[in-house]
């Protein structure tokens, strides 16, 4: 619950907030101490489905947080209501400034195309859902044993992001070619896959795709909501004025475009960018104009369409290359390799572009690393790593199309674990 402080400032900024025309739906707020804020960060859901890789995430958040290298502000659940939790540690101008921040998260959510497309095809309220998974995973663990289950799982959250984000959760029909969407295909196609198995695959997948537009419109959506609480807070003449230099105090650390004091960094700040970039097309093109933008374009077509060479040039963006002796050197200010280079990591939702080559008449699955897609190789060690994980439930050989960081030609295979079960 929130103080009563807070919870009449909450009412105030979303009372201000409708006067701009925000579209939000009611929003509900709940403070949490660190230790619930990171475990939600860690696992996307306040509730979801329990893995050992969610204990190392946990760790290295922990650690980043540790070296004062990462701060949990918030983390904020689309639906209707909205839920957001709010660290019960931070002062109360942080959370005054958290309240504004999610507050545009909200209108962005509700009036963004692929939130809404993501938002209808989930079919209800996800954090419901995620916990209701949650428990029939704890229940195949009690019936079958934690073992199964986990090799399961290995095999399921190493492929999280291969996914279709296209396609409906429920999706039917025959494969694509190519095909990407490889946690479908496996639960659809796998020979010799227990039907228990195939539902623990496609919970994964059914998360995976929720979680899609959160990383394709990343730099919209928290530039969205920096700009939003910029102004709500600017414009809210309630605030005492110690509250609002303190909150402005911390907008300038969350949208610090530096590494460190006189030191440029060397990797995009999306909460910067976003909010410039913002802060420019309403500037150039008036508000109309930018709702139009935030409701009909993800992260792709928001850099491509509106990240022009002036404003690249004022944010000082350009694209490096790091030399053998460890120095990083400017390669190019050119927009459109500025551009790419920013959105490289967004490709295919941050991973490798593989596909399904072959379905073989003896069962075994042959994958292709689509390397010309991705302009990389892949770190065999890993890749080597996954395929293990996917032969462990295919039960028959799985083998994959690749390259090295060298470019050359590298196939790798995988044999299933013990004898084939049918």
């Amino acid at each position: 619950m929130l103080s009563p402080e807070l919870r009449t400032c909450a009412q105030q900024l979303s009372a201000l907030a409708l006067t701009h025309g925000l579209d939000c739906p009611p929003i509900e707020f709940e403070l949490a101490p660190r230790n619930v804020m990171l475990e939600v960060a860690v696992y996307g859901m306040p509730v979801r489905m329990r893995h050992w890789s969610f204990g190392i995430r946990y760790a290295q958040q922990l650690l980043q947080q540790q070296m004062g290298l990462s701060h949990i502000f918030e983390v904020m659940f689309p639906g209707d209501p909205c839920r957001a939790f709010l660290l019960d540690s931070n002062t109360l101008a942080d959370n005054t400034l958290v309240l504004a921040h999610v507050i545009g998260h909200a209108d962005f959510i509700t009036n963004n195309c692929l939130f809404r497309r993501q938002l209808a095809q989930g079919g209800g309220d996800i954090l419901a859902q995620s916990a209701a998974r949650a428990h029939q995973v704890d229940a195949l663990a009690q019936q079958h044993g934690h073992a199964r289950v986990d090799a399961v799982l290995d095999a399921a959250l190493a492929l999280e992001r291969h996914i279709d984000a296209d396609a409906a959760p429920d999706r039917q029909g025959s494969p694509m070619r190519p095909e990407h969407d490889l946690l479908w295909f496996i639960a659809r196609h796998a020979p010799a896959m227990q039907e228990w198995e195939r539902e623990i695959f496609l919970a994964v997948r059914a998360e995976a795709q929720y979680f899609y537009p959160v990383h394709a419109c990343q730099i919209m959506n928290e530039g969205w909501a920096c700009y939003w609480h910029a102004r709500l807070l600017r414009e809210a003449d309630f605030l005492p004025p110690q509250r609002y230099l303190d909150a402005l105090r911390a907008h300038s650390d969350v949208v610090r475009p530096h590494a460190g004091a006189g030191q440029s960094a060397l990797a995009i700040n999306p909460y910067h960018l976003g909010f410039c970039l913002w802060e420019y097309l309403i500037a150039q093109r008036g508000m109309a104009a930018a709702r139009a933008i935030c409701r009909e374009e993800d992260d792709f077509g928001f850099i491509r369409n509106y990240l022009d060479p002036a404003l690249a040039q004022c944010l000082n963006l350009f694209v490096f290359q790091m030399q053998t002796d460890g120095e990083a050197r400017v390669a190019s200010r050119d927009i459109h390799a500025v551009r790419e280079a920013i959105l490289a990591p967004r490709y295919h939702y941050g991973v490798p572009c593989i596909a399904v080559k072959q379905l073989r008449e003896d069962g075994a699955l042959v994958l292709e690393h689509e390397h010309r897609c991705d302009g990389r190789g892949l770190d065999q060690k890993r890749a080597q790593g996954v395929l293990d994980y996917i032969a462990t439930v295919w039960r028959r050989p799985v083998l994959l199309d690749t390259v090295d960081f060298r470019g050359i030609a590298r196939r790798l295979e995988a044999q299933p674990r013990g004898p084939a079960q049918t």
